[in-house]
């Protein structure tokens, strides 16, 4: 069965090719709320010419805009911050604006930011003009598809070199903010395994059991010592391509929301989980420039159990159909199983 990764985290939601998703804390936003976003951003003279929603995500509501003067502009708006969501999602829009400063500063290919108001809780981006790898790839060969795989590793790479002050999610709160890569992951991890609890998900073994495994292999962060900007969120979905005289070259990636600073091999958790061995190798080569070591293998799967985690509460608390919640489920919950497994057996 191909995966069906997140949009937004892997985050955000599944895709889907031909159904809106559904979800309480996507906001729905009427002609006039759109109009009054853009010119609050742009200025009382912007006028939308046509509009229309991107309905691929559950999280945040997401347009595109035509604007009377040729721009061609996104406006994302920000879930209601009373609503409740899982415990790592605060100041996800913050995070996406340091995220676009911070890479841009680093030369990652990016949309422009035309506005941003993280108290409000919305932006106005550009729109832009490639396709998304995820509807790309089908018109590439095996070849081509290799050769974006592998500079998708070499910009991550580029990326991550972007290095924080501390690891954690850069939220003002400061909580899972620490000196130390394993202080600060175990705190993400007591975040999402108390969000289990609450919503009482089931986890294939026992909160404590998944807590204890995590608590065990802790010594295999402590190698991790430069905290590195992480998007956690690159699969193909948010990252836009374009073809060019040379081949196709990666015009931008988006949706920062769930950056933090971490371990960089944490980055391979979207990069390399949803494609076949082939790509995934491409997608090492570019960004390592050699095979994963036995140590690095073991992280990755700790970082991968946290995705999956994330899958498994998120439906729960975003209220996805029950038919789209069980689709996750069915596909994620083996994941899991096999990961936690590898960690009990290491």
């Amino acid at each position: 069965m191909e995966p069906r990764p997140a949009r937004g985290l892997p985050l955000g939601a599944l895709s889907a090719d031909d159904v809106a998703m559904e979800s309480i804390t996507k906001r729905r936003l009427t002609p006039d709320d759109i109009r009054e976003f853009v010119r609050a951003g742009l200025g009382s003279a912007a006028e939308v010419v046509t509009h229309a929603e991107f309905t691929e995500g559950f999280y945040a509501a997401v347009y595109g805009v035509a604007l009377a003067d040729g721009r061609q502009v996104v406006l994302k708006v920000a879930p209601d911050p009373t609503l409740r969501q899982l415990r790592y999602e605060v100041d996800l829009m913050r995070t996406e604006i340091e995220f676009y400063e911070r890479a841009a500063s680093a030369g990652v290919p990016l949309p422009r930011l035309w506005y941003a108001d993280p108290d409000t809780g919305f932006m106005i981006m550009e729109r832009l003009g490639g396709s998304l790898f995820s509807e790309a790839k089908k018109e590439m060969s095996a070849e081509e598809i290799r050769a974006v795989r592998r500079r998708i590793g070499e910009l991550s790479a580029r990326l991550n070199g972007v290095r924080g002050e501390f690891f954690g999610y850069p939220r003002r709160d400061g909580r899972t903010r620490s000196a130390s890569w394993r202080e600060a992951f175990q705190a993400i991890i007591a975040d999402i395994l108390a969000d289990a609890e609450e919503f009482e998900r089931d986890l294939t073994r026992p909160v404590s059991e998944v807590r204890a495994l995590f608590e065990r292999h802790g010594a295999a962060l402590d190698v991790v010592t430069e905290p590195a900007l992480v998007h956690f969120d690159l699969w193909d979905g948010n990252i836009f391509v374009r073809r060019d005289p040379d081949g196709w070259a990666i015009e931008g990636v988006i949706d920062g929301e769930r950056a933090l600073y971490a371990d960089p091999i944490l980055e391979l958790v979207s990069l390399i989980t949803f494609c076949g061995e082939d790509e995934a190798d491409a997608v090492v080569d570019g960004y390592l420039g050699r095979p994963l070591t036995d140590d690095e293998q073991l992280r990755l799967c700790l970082y991968r159990v946290y995705l999956w985690l994330i899958l498994v509460v998120e439906p729960a608390v975003r209220r996805y159909p029950p038919e789209e919640e069980q689709r996750v489920l069915d596909w994620v919950l083996p994941n899991l199983s096999r990961d936690l497994d590898r960690l009990a057996g290491t």
